[in-house]
């Protein structure tokens, strides 16, 4: 019997101490996103990048509780876009933070163009957005404005500056997983990426999310026509054409 009587109050203990012993780890302030998407054509403000071809496209983020963020993201591209170049690296940071559904997002971008022949193709971006979420309905205007730089300037300038704006309007489907978002945006300085000229470009896409796949078409277009040159002399394109936009994205 005193065994027993041993036994049981040694299980009483411990069973009265295990909580100090089994606590939860604290959560961490940062999380880490990623993805990758397979899509017929990358449209950057409208302009296709890939000649109106398929892209692969990647990203990977860090955010901090606190609402700063780094990340970069990636595509295929076709070689007009940069001097030869087969990619577009996109390096960010900036600060996000959302109150009373109001969010105000800004940061700074830098678009890298590797394999470009030693042509300064590169350039900075600062960005600021504002949003605001009514129930099921979302809607944004942002802007993108560059000082002069090397990277944007035509064969005519030694440097350029740039400026987009743009507002978007977005209205989700309770419980079904679909989204639909309007966008209208328009380039103000002519420079290297808008093709040395003036345009708006607007687009409507819908999108259904299915765990992590998110499945997307879309209609985008211009009030342009503006071909694309391809460096080893292939099949010229207007790359402002309206056409139909289609991506499968994967999130982990």
């Amino acid at each position: 019997m005193p065994k027993l009587r041993h036994l049981l109050l040694a299980g009483l203990i411990g069973a009265a101490s295990a909580p100090l012993f089994a606590q939860d780890a604290p959560a961490s302030p940062f999380t880490i996103t990623g993805g990758a998407t397979l899509i017929s054509d990358y449209r950057f403000r409208g302009l296709s990048q890939t000649n109106r071809r398929f892209a692969l496209q990647g990203t990977i983020g860090v955010a901090h509780s606190s609402g700063f963020y780094i990340g970069t993201w990636g595509s295929s591209i076709d070689d007009y876009v940069a001097n030869g170049g087969d990619q577009e690296i996109d390096l960010y940071g900036g600060y996000k933070k959302t109150i009373n559904g109001t969010t105000v997002d800004g940061g700074l971008l830098y678009y890298y163009y590797p394999g470009s022949g030693g042509a300064n193709t590169d350039f900075f971006e600062p960005y600021l957005n504002v949003s605001h979420s009514f129930g099921p309905l979302s809607a944004k205007l942002g802007g993108n404005f560059s000082w002069s730089q090397h990277g944007l300037a035509t064969t005519t300038k030694a440097r350029a500056a740039g400026a987009y704006g743009y507002a978007e309007l977005s209205a989700a489907i309770p419980n079904t997983g679909f989204t639909v978002t309007g966008h209208l945006g328009h380039s103000f300085v002519r420079n290297y990426i808008t093709f040395d000229t003036h345009y708006t470009d607007w687009s409507v896409t819908a999108a259904y999310s299915w765990k992590a796949l998110t499945f997307s078409a879309a209609y985008v277009d211009t009030d342009k026509t503006l071909y694309s040159y391809p460096n080893g002399g292939g099949h010229n394109r207007d790359i402002a054409k309206g056409g139909f936009v289609g991506a499968v994205a994967v999130a982990f």
